[in-house]
């Protein structure tokens, strides 16, 4: 009985025992799982997860007609990884000297963030935008420096080798590694640290590496680095490499203001042409993800907390094709001038649909290709020809008896004279003190004799423009030629000069000059002081032959989504200018540039037009020997869609480009009739 009542004792003992052990259980299970369960689960999952930036796609580039001109081309990035820093200095430092060495021997640029120059003597290198902002907060950081007394004007108070014996020490550095491959090491360490002080999880140090390099880098178990994705700029054409411009990581003097619209310090952003007017379009939204990876650091999931967001997709005025064709047409010219004279020359043409303002093509001689901009800089840019110049937009030049019609609006529209007016031309025009002689009267001693504007326009006599210039008035001329967009802005997106019409007040601003009454007669002609671009020449002349209607010049044409799902925007403005012109005045005028091509000075070149055309010639007087040549163009004649111009530095007569015009305006028409031609209305594309 006693054994009985013994083994009970124990069963009980043993069954309290097992209860007590289960409620404990129970409690801790309840305490894990209920009462602290989402703060262990936060913390698991912050174990096991690293917040990253997804650097999503610039928007691309096209031409009127969709094709595609700057595209995106994926690569493969180097970056440091702040979460896989191994425990100690010394570990950290050896992994980074093999991955330097890795590098070095591969031929791999990496970059860093420690603005300090490469090697001795060191220096200061703020080049990199942020770059001065964040050593400032570093050093704060470490406390060797005072917040207050730092500036981004001026450089640190440690000196550059200073600073580096402080890295050197702080990141534990051997000594028996020299300054420069110290300079090494620091740089990727403060590279981490800025990282982790800035709270970011990543940095890239090198863009476009090669799969071989990532095979190594995996298969060599380097720490602490991560393989990371990106896309690069992709030029699909070597054409209008002015226009479409490029992108770098931001200036730095432009960081203050990228910084304000949430710009990551090592963005990349457009720089200039079209990359930089429609930066806003053209900027893709970074987004995050959160990736979850086992013990062994393999990615097991991953979520997106926020989504990028590609940039848009921008369609340019340009049709590619035909901007190709007057690249290559204005070389040949220029190249064929150069083969007989043996005289370094450049040149620009600027083509603009009439009714619009739409620029269908801008090219500037010489040119560049941004395909290998890098590789070809230093030759591009000791060039006394400046290929990286955009002659069409920011090259001024006298345009000659180009100007003449403007002369002769303001003329007839202020009843100086009617289309049905005539003068007798003499051939010299006295003045005062003064004789100006007409190109004729230079040439043999011969004058025009009895003419009216028509006329006058024709054969561009000069006397004739003298004289109505004279009785027109300087302020009425600069009236005028401001009305048709002469030395105003075009309203184009890219950096442009605006030029300068002569009028009194000019001249007497500049130093050493004065004005005098006998200079309205030579501005009345197109020479004096008068400078213009080729696309201010182009836009006047797509005003003239649009009746008046002055559009802005401009090279957006519409902005759609990535996906091209929305249309974002599209350009829409109504004309910047209408001038009231009687239509006897401007047909007056019209038919003198179509006479000029019909059976004037170039009608043996415009016998090969494809379409009927006007057009206008300009000499435009450099001081040298040999005057620039300028000519203008419309067509068709009776319902003009494009006007034209082109300027050849050291060109001779406006008459040696009319061949150049001729092929410009054949490219055009010919390529708009074999569009039509190619799918007509209902057809199918077989």
């Amino acid at each position: 009985m006693d054994d009985k009542k013994q083994f009970s004792r124990r069963l009980l003992a043993i069954g309290v025992l097992f209860s007590l052990v289960l409620a404990a259980y129970f409690v801790t299970l309840f305490d894990a799982q209920i009462v602290h369960g989402a703060e262990y689960r936060a913390r698991s999952i912050r174990a096991n997860t690293k917040s990253e930036t997804v650097v999503t796609s610039r928007g691309i580039l096209t031409d009127r007609n969709g094709k595609a001109l700057v595209t995106n081309r994926s690569v493969y990035t180097l970056e440091l990884d702040a979460s896989l820093v191994p425990s100690d200095d010394a570990a950290l430092n050896k992994e980074l000297l093999r991955l330097i060495e890795l590098l070095e021997n591969r031929g791999i640029v990496w970059e860093d963030t420690l603005p300090l120059t490469a090697g001795a003597p060191f220096a200061y290198d703020f080049s990199v935008s942020g770059s001065h902002t964040t050593l400032n907060s570093y050093l704060v950081s470490k406390k060797w420096a005072d917040e207050d007394a730092l500036t981004t004007d001026t450089d640190p108070p440690l000196s550059p080798e200073a600073l580096l014996s402080r890295l050197r020490t702080e990141f534990k550095a051997d000594e028996d590694l020299t300054d420069t491959e110290a300079r090494k090491l620091v740089g990727l360490r403060y590279c981490l640290a800025v990282t982790k002080l800035n709270q970011l999880s990543t940095a890239a140090i090198a863009s476009d590496i090669s799969v071989e390099l990532i095979a190594e880098l995996k298969d060599g178990a380097y720490a602490p680095i991560h393989i990371g994705t990106s896309s690069v700029r992709e030029y699909q054409t070597d054409a209008a490499a002015h226009i479409l411009g490029r992108v770098t990581k931001i200036p730095r003097e432009k960081w203050n203001e990228y910084k304000e619209k949430g710009y990551a310090m090592n963005a990349y952003v457009g720089y200039d042409g079209v990359e930089l007017a429609f930066e806003d379009y053209l900027r893709g939204r970074n987004g995050r993800r959160i990736v979850e990876t086992n013990t062994a650091g393999k990615v097991t999931g991953e979520i997106y907390s926020v989504e990028p967001e590609p940039g848009n997709t921008v369609a340019l005025t340009l049709d590619i094709d035909f901007q190709e064709d007057v690249e290559r047409i204005l070389a040949e010219t220029v190249e064929s001038m150069t083969a007989e004279d043996d005289t370094d020359r450049g040149a620009a043409a600027a083509v603009v649909q009439v009714g619009t303002g739409e620029v269908l093509s801008l090219a500037s001689y010489p040119t560049f290709s941004l395909k290998t901009f890098n590789e070809d800089y230093t030759e591009n840019n000791t060039d006394p020809l400046q290929p990286f110049w955009n002659r069409a937009t920011q090259g001024t030049y006298a345009p000659g008896s180009t100007f003449k019609p403007v002369t002769a609006i303001a003329a007839l529209e202020t009843g100086i004279i009617t289309p049905k007016s005539t003068i007798l031309t003499k051939g010299v025009y006295h003045y005062g003190d003064w004789a100006y002689k007409c190109w004729l009267y230079n040439q043999n001693g011969g004058t025009h004799g009895r003419i009216d504007v028509t006329e006058a326009i024709k054969v561009s006599c000069n006397y004739f423009f003298y004289d109505i210039g004279r009785r027109t008035g300087i302020s009425t001329i600069a009236r005028y030629a401001s009305a048709f967009g002469l030395g105003e802005p075009t309203g184009i997106e890219i950096p442009e000069k605006i030029g300068v019409m002569t009028t009194p007040d000019y001249v007497n601003s500049l130093d050493g000059h004065y004005w005098t009454d006998g200079q309205t007669l030579t501005a009345a002609i197109g020479q004096s002081y008068s400078l213009f671009t080729p696309l201010q020449l182009a836009n006047y002349v797509a005003t003239l032959a649009g009746g008046g209607t002055r559009y802005n010049a401009h090279l957006l044409k519409e902005v759609r989504t990535y996906d091209s799902a929305e249309l974002v925007d599209v350009y829409d403005e109504p004309p910047a200018e209408i001038i009231d012109i009687e239509p006897e005045n401007l047909q007056a005028v019209l038919q003198g540039m179509r006479d000029l091509v019909v059976s004037g000075s170039v009608a043996y070149y415009f016998k090969d037009c494809v379409v009927d055309a006007a057009a206008k010639t300009g000499t435009a007087q450099t001081g040298g020997k040999v005057s620039n040549g300028v000519f203008v163009a419309f067509a068709p004649y009776d319902d003009p869609q494009i006007a034209l111009a082109v300027v050849i530095e050291k060109g001779g007569s406006g008459g040696a480009l009319a061949s150049t015009a001729v092929q410009i305006l054949n490219a055009y028409f010919t390529s708009v009739d074999e569009a039509k031609a190619v799918v007509g209305e209902n057809m199918l594309i077989q």
